[in-house]
């Protein structure tokens, strides 16, 4: 019987399961005391409506066609040039990341947490990889991943089996917190 907690997926629908399990994982990480920092994603959307205000301006100027026509111009090229920017972004500062955390408070670490996953198209193999928000950092943990079928974490019927998913998250973020070991 299901209950209304239950997380169902479509199995035949890989963006469908990956979203099902980034939302777990964003659960489990928040649930371990970090929290989540949306600094990029308010960056993203400060950038994002400042293009539709470029867009909007130019398409409701009060001057028509011929006459706007350097204007239009110039508010093509900040749009091109705003979308780059955040294009670029995109690219480099998120890439597949899921989640960006602050360290968790009255930790010694002074770096959050970035996760990030991968489903590739037509593959069932999950790969989870937890970094620090700042790699240069002295506190910072060397990268952690796992890469797991899942087939492991679903039942037939498209239903995530949470306490095994939870199991193989939580053990992932324990080794990534854990003290490196010291060479002798």
């Amino acid at each position: 019987m299901a209950t209304k907690n239950t997380k169902k997926a479509n199995l035949l629908d890989h963006h469908s399961l990956k979203h099902l399990l980034d939302e777990s994982v964003s659960e489990i990480v928040t649930s371990r005391g970090y929290v989540e920092d949306v600094r990029l994603s308010n960056v993203k959307l400060i950038m994002g409506t400042f293009i539709i205000i470029i867009a909007l301006v130019a398409q409701f100027y009060k001057k028509k066609f011929p006459e706007n026509r350097d204007f239009l111009i110039g508010c093509i090229i900040l749009y091109v040039v705003f979308n780059g920017i955040l294009q670029f972004i995109v690219y480099t500062k998120e890439k597949n990341a899921i989640l960006f955390t602050y360290p968790p408070a009255g930790s010694f670490t002074s770096t959050g947490l970035v996760v990030s996953s991968k489903l590739p198209r037509f593959s069932d193999l999950y790969t989870l990889t937890i970094s620090s928000s700042d790699p240069k950092s002295i506190s910072a943990n060397e990268p952690v991943q796992f890469t797991k079928s899942v087939t492991r974490w679903f039942t037939k019927d498209g239903v995530l089996v949470e306490g095994l998913f939870w199991k193989d998250v939580e053990a992932l973020i324990d080794d990534y917190t854990r003290e490196p070991k010291k060479s002798k």
